[in-house]
């Protein structure tokens, strides 16, 4: 399986991402050893949406990467 995952920061900031080992790639954001997010520890996860197929999870993770998907999180996915 692969997941597209929304996950959100103490601060409220925001992000997106994709991983085929969900609990791997969540330690991995809260220790630091991604770029992206290290500044901004700790995560949480919002949501995941799993997939079976790799070229369909990316390219839900684009389209939430984008201005319509942007719009489509934040009413659907993302808290209020």
């Amino acid at each position: 399986m692969y997941y597209v995952y929304l996950l959100e920061s103490s601060d409220h900031r925001r992000y997106v991402g994709l991983t085929a080992n969900l609990k791997r790639r969540l330690a991995e954001h809260n220790s630091g050893q991604s770029s992206h997010t290290s500044k901004f520890m700790p995560w949480r996860p919002v949501t995941y949406i799993a997939f079976s197929d790799v070229r369909k999870a990316r390219e839900f993770e684009c389209s939430l990467k984008s201005g319509s998907g942007h719009a489509f999180a934040n009413k659907r996915l993302w808290p209020t």
